[in-house]
């Protein structure tokens, strides 16, 4: 080698040195990093330490290990009334929320539909609005007194008016019709993406067959949809068991009549941040992560997204 730079000095080139950015084996740990770091900083850390705290009785200036005690505390009437609150919200929404948006979108899907780009664009404002917002105007109308909106349409009816914040079964109805306001026009579009990639012709050929609207809704429609409707369900069971500022602004940031419109989170932030009861806290969001978890893993059960498709 040495020789070989004596005799040909300007045939010998530096080969260039390779920067570790550029290396196939690291260059995909470069591009995952963001993600883990965010994932361990925001889930993974805030995670594990719930789960110690939830162990713990955490007072200022003193923290000691209690064991199962938080846990034990957790079958009280108030976790009761926040478990069935949020169970019965979700149940509610998933009715809702599933079947309502589908037929929008079909309807908003057919050729035959004027201004459906219109349309689209109305379903989705609600989503742009501050809950917060909307849960002030929704409290305005479903306000107890004469002049509030519901109670001014029930009066053109002939029929009296309805505290509809101090009743269970009232409560709900306006905690129902404020996530339906709001997610309505988000499912639509989710479905709307969906039935984008229906080929035409399906319905063609089932037309020619002789099979109506209703037939092709059920037999095509549907089916094809499995997919977007199966993520749906599970984002409106994660959406339903973690509401809290639509019962929070209904009732003003004030305790609910008898805890109608306590719900899980709620709970968890009564305990962690009004009584200052961080392990308690901490144990009740561990068993709603549980219990997300243990209801979602059997709505994918249910609707067979575990088995491979032959």
């Amino acid at each position: 080698m040495q020789l070989e730079r004596e005799l040909n000095p300007g045939k010998i080139r530096k080969e260039p040195r390779k920067r570790w950015g550029n290396s196939q084996k690291i260059a995909p740990y470069v591009f995952v990093s963001p993600f883990l770091l965010s994932f361990v900083l925001f889930f993974a850390y805030p995670l594990v330490s719930s789960g110690v705290m939830s162990f713990q009785e955490v007072l200022p200036g003193e923290v000691s290990f209690v064991g199962l005690d938080n846990y034990r505390a957790l079958w009280n009437e108030d976790f009761g009334a926040a478990l069935y609150n949020s169970s019965r919200y979700t149940l509610w929404t998933l009715l809702l929320l599933i079947p309502v948006p589908m037929l929008l979108a079909v309807l908003l899907n057919s050729k035959k539909m004027v201004f459906s780009n219109f349309f689209r664009s109305t379903l989705f404002i609600p989503a742009l609005t501050s809950v917060v917002v909307a849960g002030v105007v929704f409290r305005l109308i479903f306000g107890e007194l004469d002049g509030a909106l519901l109670n001014t349409i029930l009066h053109w009816f002939g029929l009296p008016s309805q505290k509809w914040l101090y009743s269970s079964s009232l409560s709900m109805v306006a905690l129902v019709v404020l996530a339906g306001w709001r997610w309505i026009g988000i499912n639509v579009l989710y479905f709307l993406s969906a039935l984008q990639s229906i080929p035409g012709e399906l319905y063609e050929a089932a037309q020619i067959d002789g099979a109506g609207k209703l037939r092709r809704l059920w037999s095509i429609t549907v089916p094809l949809l499995r997919p977007i409707t199966i993520y749906v369900v599970t984002i409106t069971i994660y959406g339903g068991y973690a509401m809290f500022t639509e019962s929070y602004m209904l009732w003003a940031g004030k305790p609910s009549p008898q805890n109608i419109g306590l719900t899980m989170v709620g709970y968890i932030y009564q305990q962690g941040f009004q009584y200052f009861n961080l392990g308690f806290g901490s144990a009740v969001g561990l068993t709603l992560l549980a219990i997300t978890l243990i209801v979602s893993m059997l709505q994918l059960a249910l609707t067979g997204m575990f088995r491979k498709e032959e």
